[in-house]
């Protein structure tokens, strides 16, 4: 699965206004609501939904980075938004450490093995020293637009 087929160019915030995992997250949601992906009436239900999957277990799995993702029945097509905060955010990350970059996931509940495969997809790209980098220092949506079509079109 290519990142870009999912990724909502809209929904891609260079630099996060909110400074705790909530306000991220519902930061996050709030861009995929003004792209147009997730109707205003299902704003609350999806970022309460992303909240308690993360307060079952964090996404920060570490290295300054969280994949905060759920799947949902009302959610029709798989959209990503990704965000970037150059002070560090609280995730309760696995490490303990700040998370910096955060590619939030809505998946259809009826498709799971799309969703391992975007999940797949995203953690390949997060894994690398290099990507995580290059996705902290962009300082623009086209910035980070390049980078993960540059990913995409590496072999993996």
């Amino acid at each position: 699965m290519k990142l870009m087929d999912i990724i909502v160019k809209d929904a891609i915030i260079p630099e996060l206004k909110a400074t705790n995992r909530d306000g991220v997250i519902t930061e996050m949601v709030d861009a995929l609501v003004t792209s147009g992906c997730i109707s205003e009436d299902q704003r609350e239900e999806f970022t309460k939904s992303i909240i308690r999957r993360e307060n079952k277990g964090s996404t920060g799995f570490g290295h300054g980075v969280a994949v905060p993702h759920v799947k949902h029945a009302d959610i029709k097509t798989m959209h990503i938004a990704i965000g970037n905060s150059s002070e560090g955010i609280d995730f309760k990350a696995l490490d303990r450490e700040p998370v910096y970059s955060i590619v939030l996931l809505l998946s259809p509940e009826d498709q799971p093995e799309n969703h391992l495969d975007a999940m797949e997809a995203i953690f390949s790209s997060l894994s690398q020293d290099t990507f995580r980098r290059f996705l902290l220092q962009a300082n623009s949506s086209d910035d980070i637009l390049t980078l993960l079509t540059e990913t995409d079109n590496a072999v993996r």
